[in-house]
């Protein structure tokens, strides 16, 4: 009788909590996505009036090398750690330590206006999510939460930007539970996250912001041919998503090798993408490169269209610009996808749709988002092809990605164990074992 009232006690006590938790992150998630939303519907607002103005103005992109110089001296003068970008919110979640700092959502806002404004090659995924967990983390330091309340509430910051930037709320909240260790999701954190996306999205809507949506035309029918098809472009999608990141990483390194003061180095990387953009003679792969997505969906492309904007994306961010990596991948995808439907016999409008998603997915290891991303923007009747894109190319990406401060929670492969705990930017080198060990030969030769 007594161990059935002590069990009907935890119970009654669970419930409770439950309820406590509820309540609690309905609130607090509220106040996050208002916050983030209302943010994202700034810098979206503000972003429209930079694209237009580098239209209407051409002559702006040869100013290009003076906004990054002005850029970085803002993020010497005042930025600290907020230049750490995407990758200090995800140092901040596994090791909280000095948390982040409010000026990176001024910062990151200023930062990609100038970019966009100047001719850069980036996104806006960055930016939104910066802002989204600087305000968040504000939040916890104004309410005074408890410490193990920080990760999540950073992590909503994620789920916030990134689903009212991209007016995807369900993939905005997978994202940020996905994105943090590939392998692994904090499900303690899926409501608070969920609901600082809906509500983000839905603030970003009422400031009368729009979103835009594509259509996969007709989905042809289930075949064996049609899914090898597919999954054969899904590899490719993921060896494109390994070359951007690979490319990133190294266009990074080379220009804070030779060029130490962060200015020079921004200054030199504008006047080669202005360069490249003049020997080109095209304007297409400047900024966002919206118009190529919808020419991707519509008609024909360059077939090296995916390479030029993979090039400047990769110069322009790694120069020290402000931006993000997201909407040139969805570019990168959609234009290569556009490529490949003519060698796959593959609709157009389908494969382009497979790349948009597929090529981000495997450059942030975040497969099951990008999937539910895939149906809030094209519908869910091409589910298993936009399923069998994404997790094909998550798996060719290897252990690679966009966001170096990302972990690998469990290895794509066998042979990649030894990689498991550890961030993408500091990988262990494979151990070495004893000759006619198990597998020693392949370390050892």
């Amino acid at each position: 009788m007594n161990r059935l009232k002590e069990r009907d006690f935890i119970l009654n006590s669970f419930h409770i909590q439950s309820l406590f938790f509820l309540g609690k992150w309905l609130i607090i998630s509220g106040i996050i996505g208002v916050l983030a939303g209302s943010a994202s519907a700034l810098f979206l607002t503000s972003l429209d009036w930079a694209t237009n103005m580098r239209n209407n103005t051409p002559i702006l992109i040869l100013f290009l090398p003076i906004a990054g110089v002005i850029v970085s001296y803002m993020y010497m003068k005042f930025g600290g750690t907020a230049g750490k970008g995407n990758n200090l919110i995800l140092e901040q979640i596994h090791n909280s330590q000095d948390g982040v700092p409010l000026r990176m959502a001024p910062l990151v806002l200023f930062g990609t206006i100038m970019t966009h404004l100047f001719g850069g090659s980036a996104g806006r995924e960055g930016t939104a999510v910066q802002m989204g967990s600087s305000l968040a983390d504000a939040v916890w330091k104004y309410l005074k939460l408890r410490a193990t309340d920080r990760n999540i509430i950073l992590i909503c910051g994620i789920s916030a930007g990134f689903g009212s930037v991209f007016g995807t709320p369900l993939a905005g909240a997978i994202f940020a539970l996905e994105v943090l260790a590939f392998g692994v999701i904090r499900y303690r954190a899926l409501i608070p996250c969920f609901f600082a996306a809906l509500i983000g999205d839905r603030i970003t809507s009422a400031w009368g912001v729009p979103h835009t949506h594509y259509s996969l035309g007709v989905i042809p029918e289930f075949s064996v041919i049609l899914l090898i098809k597919i999954i054969l472009a899904g590899i490719i999608f993921g060896l494109t998503a390994l070359l951007f990141s690979k490319l990133s990483q190294g266009f990074k390194s080379l220009f804070s090798t030779y060029f130490k003061n962060p200015m020079m180095k921004s200054f030199v990387g504008g006047a080669i993408v202005v360069t490249i953009v003049l020997i080109l003679g095209t304007r297409d792969y400047t900024g966002l490169s919206l118009p190529l997505i919808h020419e991707s969906f519509e008609g024909d492309v360059s077939p090296l269209a995916f390479f030029w904007k993979m090039l400047l994306t990769t110069i322009t961010l790694g120069a020290g610009f402000q931006g993000g990596e997201v909407t040139p991948l969805f570019t990168i995808g959609a234009t290569l996808g556009n490529t490949l439907s003519s060698f796959l016999g593959v609709p157009t409008p389908l494969l382009a749709g497979l790349g948009f998603i597929a090529v981000f997915a495997g450059a942030t290891n975040t497969p099951l988002a990008c999937f539910i991303m895939g149906i809030e923007l094209f519908g869910a009747e091409a589910a298993v092809y936009l399923f069998t894109a994404c997790a094909i190319s998550y798996m060719f990406s290897g252990h690679t990605g966009i966001y170096t401060s990302q972990r690998v929670g469990v290895a794509k492969c066998h042979s990649l164990e030894h990689h498991e705990e550890s961030s993408l930017g500091h990988l262990p080198k494979p151990p070495k074992l004893k000759e006619g060990v198990g597998w020693s030969r392949k370390y050892t030769s």
